[in-house]
């Protein structure tokens, strides 16, 4: 299987945006076309169903005579209360939390917050669910950066405390593929 990961584009709100539900800017649509332009062919189109991922997928979907399948463990990690901030904003009332979990997000969560440790296994759990299902196929998963930074540490081998180190800009394309050892390996 080869697993190609698009990022949404620019949203309308800034921060952690985590679960919440935002729209994309006319930038971001631009920046998504721009993504998979020149890209594909997929047979199959799955989306977070969080509308930044899904109303993106849907018009994709529409223009390549797909079928979207949304996978609600493929959405973003839920940040708790820092959805909707800033890391300025964080740095300015809780910057001793907010380094302890950008030094490892596994070992801290933000408060109300997803543990990292979840999120990787509802992410882990739904990507080999598709992998089972699509098994020999081309599928293009619209998602979130949270969710191409876990798998794409993974496929790179990379201690768990670095996951976020991993950069994944606004609307980055990039390809995992199943290997014959069942690992997803990133083709550069």
């Amino acid at each position: 299987m080869i697993l190609d990961l698009l990022r949404h584009g620019e949203t309308e709100q800034g921060g952690l945006r985590g679960s919440l539900d935002d729209a994309l800017t006319d930038t971001g649509w631009a920046q998504m076309r721009s993504a998979v332009a020149a890209a594909g062919p997929w047979q199959v189109l799955v989306s977070s169903p969080l509308q930044r991922c899904a109303r993106f997928a849907g018009e994709l979907g529409a223009r390549l005579n797909l079928p979207v399948q949304h996978e609600p463990a493929l959405q973003e990690l839920h940040f708790g209360d820092w959805e909707g901030r800033s890391a300025a904003q964080i740095m300015e009332d809780q910057a001793d939390a907010l380094g302890r979990f950008w030094a490892d997000p596994y070992a801290f969560t933000p408060p109300n917050g997803e543990p990292v440790e979840a999120f990787a296994e509802r992410v882990l759990a739904a990507v080999e669910r598709l992998g089972r299902q699509h098994a020999g196929k081309r599928v293009l998963l619209i998602t979130h950066g949270g969710v191409m930074r876990l798998l794409l540490a993974r496929a790179r081998g990379l201690p768990r405390a670095q996951l976020l180190q991993v950069e994944v800009g606004h609307a980055a394309l990039m390809r995992l593929v199943l290997d014959d050892n069942g690992q997803w390996v990133e083709e550069r």
